[in-house]
């Protein structure tokens, strides 16, 4: 615009079509359905991010160990009841149920492990349009002079073809590089963040069950408040 330009010009239907949609199929050969599904789902994470609720959740493991310490194992039955996070509930039903610690860190571990593949595996879409995406440009940039050299004895259309052959590199680098992989990178982070409080739970629940004093699961869960 400084130069004398307009955005009009960056507007190609048909340049739009080869770099989003040629970059879609190449993903969902890449991945199947689901897991494409569920990344495009976690984009939400990305302009809602979810709020960092770890010192409430201190709080309530600092309330869990104190009964537990007090009252008994069986005495977080309201609880788990009443949290609506599959994790945590998961969490004081094996402590309730009497899992062995060893046992239960297996356990939990393995959850951990399972959710984390989960929302990286989906999250690796966005990383994988961003490699996608320039190629597919490329493309649209060849398929734009291969329409140009077509009509080389007809002026008129040569300069829709070069459009769109400028305009699809432009896309496709743009969405990598603007889009699609910083929404990866964000996504990834999120899940880190996840994956990070499901570790302090664990930790705590491993202390409750080991009968660990209260100050003591508190020391190891501040370590996850830095």
């Amino acid at each position: 615009m400084l130069d004398g330009g307009h955005l009009g010009s960056l507007v190609q239907p048909a340049a739009f079509v080869v770099v989003v949609i040629g970059t879609i199929g190449a993903v969902l050969l890449q991945n199947r359905v689901q897991v494409f599904v569920r990344g495009v789902w976690m984009i939400r994470r990305v302009f809602v991010p979810a709020l960092d609720n770890r010192h409430e959740m201190a709080d309530e493991i600092r309330v869990w160990s104190h009964t537990a310490r007090r009252e008994g194992l069986l005495s977080l039955e309201p609880f788990m009841l009443a949290t609506q996070d599959p994790f945590t509930a998961k969490g004081l039903r094996l402590i309730i149920d009497g899992t062995e610690p060893a046992k239960l860190r297996e356990i939990l571990d393995l959850e951990i492990s399972a959710y984390e593949m989960e929302q990286r595996q989906a999250a690796k879409i966005w990383e994988s349009a961003g490699g996608y995406s320039p190629t597919i440009g490329i493309l649209g940039a060849v398929l734009g002079l291969i329409h140009v050299m077509e009509n080389l004895s007809d002026p008129t259309k040569l300069g829709g073809g070069i459009a769109v052959a400028f305009v699809a590199t432009i896309y496709g680098v743009g969405l990598a590089n603007l889009v699609f992989l910083p929404i990866g990178n964000r996504l990834k982070t999120a899940v880190i963040h996840e994956v990070s409080t499901r570790e302090m739970l664990a930790d705590a629940f491993i202390g409750i069950a080991t009968g660990d004093n209260p100050r003591v699961i508190d020391e190891r869960v501040a370590v996850y408040l830095r």
